[in-house]
């Protein structure tokens, strides 16, 4: 697929995943909402400009692999995918409900450019290194992009992985760590400390590049220089800000997984519509109607 390199256009395809987030959350009436619009923008770096896929081939062997290990975050990825074209946006209104191919947690095989079945926190991590030992076995160069959250590090399962890609210098394996300080529970300093995250990193032989995850330039910069690095597994820490673009949901761990009733619904898309429109140069009252007419505010 054409790649973006255009920060501002990136920006814009973040938001409008961020409204897919909203629509299908508040359609299904469970899930998860802080850390899918909190990632939005990395997801928009990592399908549209980072990784080398094809939504047409989806099992093109020389494809990159993400494994979302943080698999509660599964809104971001399924809008994601949609939006580059691997199924119909329609579908992403199916979320959760019975019968539907975009379960809670993403489930192999329910849908194109799903790599792996993830749910239980820390699992991803070895099914990611496994994948990059395997391909460095093999002598092929894709990347394995591994998706992390930090209440996940908690669990000692991601630090034997961590060892493990250390030990066989597995460079072709790029983590990140959504870095929004909240887990379901409370905040993380009060749960489980963390800190330092990018020492504790290093400490186990990984490159670290430690970045504000809302910023597109800086994601951009931090994913390309880890496509090059050589010699160590590389981890980007994602400083994000949890429901970004929803002010009422910024930085608060209730709604972490914690859906939008319809009226708080109505008010997220407003406020996502109106940075869009900011970021095209847009007057938002003006625009309003055609985004109504055009569906983006239903």
């Amino acid at each position: 697929m054409k790649r973006v390199n255009n920060v501002k256009e990136l920006k814009i395809i973040a938001d409008e995943i961020r409204l897919e987030i909203i629509k299908m959350l508040v359609e299904a009436g469970s899930g998860h909402s802080g850390g899918p619009l909190g990632m939005s923008d990395v997801f928009a770096a990592l399908y549209f400009s980072v990784m080398n896929h094809n939504p047409k081939k989806p099992n093109w062997e020389g494809r990159d692999r993400l494994v979302l290990s943080n698999g509660h975050i599964c809104p971001v990825l399924y809008a994601t995918l949609a939006k580059c074209g691997y199924f119909p946006i329609s579908e992403l209104k199916t979320l959760r409900k019975l019968g539907s191919r975009l379960q809670g947690h993403p489930h192999l095989h329910a849908l194109p450019g799903i790599e792996t079945s993830t749910g239980p926190l820390a699992q991803g991590t070895s099914v990611a290194a496994g994948m990059a030992y395997g391909a460095k076995m093999d002598g092929r160069k894709e990347k394995v992009f591994l998706s992390m959250g930090d209440g996940e590090l908690d669990e000692g399962q991601c630090w034997e992985s961590f060892m493990f890609a250390a030990k066989y210098k597995l460079d072709n394996l790029i983590g990140f760590v959504d870095r929004n300080n909240i887990q379901i529970d409370g905040m993380t300093d009060d749960i489980m400390p963390l800190r330092p995250v990018g020492d504790k990193f290093k400490a186990f032989n990984w490159h670290v590049i430690e970045i504000d995850g809302n910023n597109m330039k800086q994601i951009l910069g931090a994913f390309g220089k880890a496509r090059k690095y050589k010699g160590k597994p590389i981890v980007v820490i994602c400083n994000t800000i949890p429901g970004k673009g929803v002010k009422f949901m910024e930085k608060r761990f209730e709604w972490h997984g914690k859906t939008p009733n319809k009226e708080e619904a109505m008010k997220a898309l407003h406020q996502i519509c109106e940075d869009e429109c900011k970021i095209k140069g847009l007057d938002f009252d003006k625009c309003k109607l055609l985004l109504e007419e055009s569906g983006r505010l239903e």
